[in-house]
């Protein structure tokens, strides 16, 4: 079953073409990473996928539902906002900066969302809020504030208060980047688990190992386009497009 569609999007940034006819499909439970040099529009596509950044031209569908298309004037419409809104809670979402409340405790980081956008009662989200930082390693931190945590830890927190929405499908932008070296371990390992439990995933990231070792397939994008994708092996393997061999060169 496809989980996301994307047919041939388009962005522009003040005239700068930043995707240039993207086309992905990705099936569910499948783990996509998507690698590239810096400014290839890699976060600019995951954007697009939830609607933080709207696309210029193209089809997205995502779990079956148009999120948007190309009415018959060429112009993109997107879906009515209630309808826009329901279909984008399917995907949750987590980015380079963790933006947590700080004013908030871990639990309460998680229950939020699930309170004041899905109308969930709070006695029944503590218990799934509880089992989600369990999953994660930081169930002892529940009534901690954010500003009392690592990075790592607070990237940990960041992915479990995401799937205290229950979505289908994570987006992940680069979760690693903002982190030292030491914690990045911590936080790829809480990611690897969702894997194993065949969670729909999109991964940007510049972490070589983790997309060889966990991803189903592999994206390389360059300049606004899908250059190359494969399985790792093959990507990374044997990578038939110049630009691929000579981007792996340089990071691998």
């Amino acid at each position: 079953m496809n989980m996301i569609k994307a047919m041939n999007i388009y962005k522009q940034f003040n005239h700068l073409e930043v995707l240039k006819g993207i086309s992905l499909e990705v099936n569910k439970g499948e783990v996509i990473a998507i690698i590239g040099p810096s400014g290839s529009g890699k976060s600019t596509f995951l954007r697009c996928l939830n609607r933080l950044e709207t696309i210029d031209q193209g089809i997205l569908e995502i779990g079956g539902d148009t999120l948007a298309a190309n009415g018959p004037d060429g112009q993109v419409r997107y879906a009515p906002e209630a309808e826009a809104r329901r279909i984008c809670r399917r995907m949750g979402m987590v980015f380079q900066q963790f933006n947590l409340f700080p004013h908030l405790t871990v639990l309460e980081n998680l229950i939020e969302a699930p309170i004041t956008v899905q109308g969930v009662k709070r006695e029944d989200i503590v218990p799934q809020a509880e089992e989600l930082l369990g999953k994660v390693g930081l169930l002892e931190k529940r009534d901690v504030y954010p500003s009392r945590l690592s990075g790592g830890q607070k990237q940990r927190v960041a992915i479990a208060r995401a799937l205290a929405m229950n979505p289908d499908i994570m987006l992940f932008d680069e979760p690693t980047s903002a982190l030292d070296p030491e914690l990045t371990g911590e936080v790829l390992k809480a990611m690897r688990k969702l894997a194993e439990e065949h969670m729909t995933m999109i991964v940007v990231t510049h972490e070589m190992a983790f997309a060889r070792e966990v991803a189903n397939r592999v994206i390389f994008m360059d300049n606004g386009e899908i250059v190359e994708q494969g399985t790792p092996e093959a990507v990374f393997g044997s990578p038939s497009q110049p630009r691929t061999q000579a981007f792996l060169q340089r990071v691998v």
